[in-house]
């Protein structure tokens, strides 16, 4: 199979994908959120209000706020996904500070406008950021780092309590119950917009994989996605001769991911995709929920 080329890590497509989210994030940001006052929870937000309290830099705090979780995620989760968490951040920050700020003009008009678009253009760059296999930290981090400790507490309640303590705050730094009341406008326009980009919003992707590699696929999945997988032993139906079958659901954001992984391990697979609604155990919803 012939080789891609990479550049720090990224095929060239990863690499625009990753260009376009984060100039699209940025540009959401620096025209429609921070104008608004609007501090829509995550790490993000936390740089939004400081912003405003000190009219700090947006992408250097969010960039130096995000350090800290990075170490800890360097111990404790994939270094490729650190690394590419890094180089994410590194490229938003730059952008929001040294190209939207000095060069593009804000929106200062309604701010339903601006929860509205900068949910829209916040939420699709994210969704160029997944694609290429990347995400922007945060509270990303922070959930799966509570996940970890207390795996009973699912990603998305977890990423939700933070979010939430973000937005209640907003709410004495700005002033204004709008801040907040925006703020969830504007996550919910962006969660939309992901979904729709990542191919709809369900709980989780399930993947067979039929290869003659199982062992090489599922060392991947485990050291580069944090998640596992099953091999089952199978049979041809018309050849008869021995193959594998490696069972793995993942969230829809790390799809792209798993689907890369499969192709340059082996790129003969026979992969059965299945988008699932509800999905229970580990890194998932606890079996007890109702």
């Amino acid at each position: 199979m012939k080789k891609k080329r990479r550049f720090l890590g990224f095929t060239i497509k990863e690499f625009l994908l990753l260009l376009l989210g984060c100039v699209t994030f940025a540009l959401g940001t620096h025209v429609f959120v921070q104008p608004a006052n609007i501090a829509p929870g995550g790490v993000q937000g936390i740089a939004l209000m400081a912003a405003f309290l000190w009219n700090t830099p947006v992408g250097l705090v969010t960039f130096l706020l995000n350090l800290p979780l990075l170490v800890v995620a360097w111990r404790h989760m994939s270094r490729r996904f650190v690394i590419r968490t890094g180089i994410t951040l590194a490229l938003i920050s730059v952008l929001i500070d040294m190209v939207m700020a000095p060069f593009v003009p804000a929106y200062t008009g309604d701010r339903m406008m601006s929860s509205l678009y900068g949910g829209v253009l916040v939420g699709a760059g994210l969704g160029f950021c997944f694609l290429a296999g990347c995400t922007t930290g945060g509270t990303d981090i922070i959930g799966f780092l509570i996940q970890k400790k207390w795996p009973h507490v699912s990603l998305g309640r977890a990423i939700m309590v933070v979010d939430g303590v973000i937005l209640a705050t907003s709410i004495l730094v700005f002033g204004d119950v709008d801040a907040a009341l925006f703020g969830v406008i504007m996550l919910y326009a962006q969660t939309k917009v992901i979904d729709a980009l990542m191919y709809g919003s369900d709980a989780g992707t399930k993947a067979n994989i039929i290869t003659t590699k199982p062992r090489e696929i599922v060392d991947r999945i485990i050291s580069e996605m944090d998640r596992t997988a099953t091999i089952v032993d199978a049979k041809g139906g018309y050849s008869e001769s021995p193959t594998h079958i490696v069972l793995c659901t993942v969230r829809k954001n790390q799809f792209t991911q798993l689907k890369r992984i499969v192709k340059e391990a082996d790129d003969k697979a026979f992969v059965i995709v299945t988008e699932t609604t509800q999905v229970y155990g580990e890194g998932f919803k606890d079996i007890s929920e109702e």
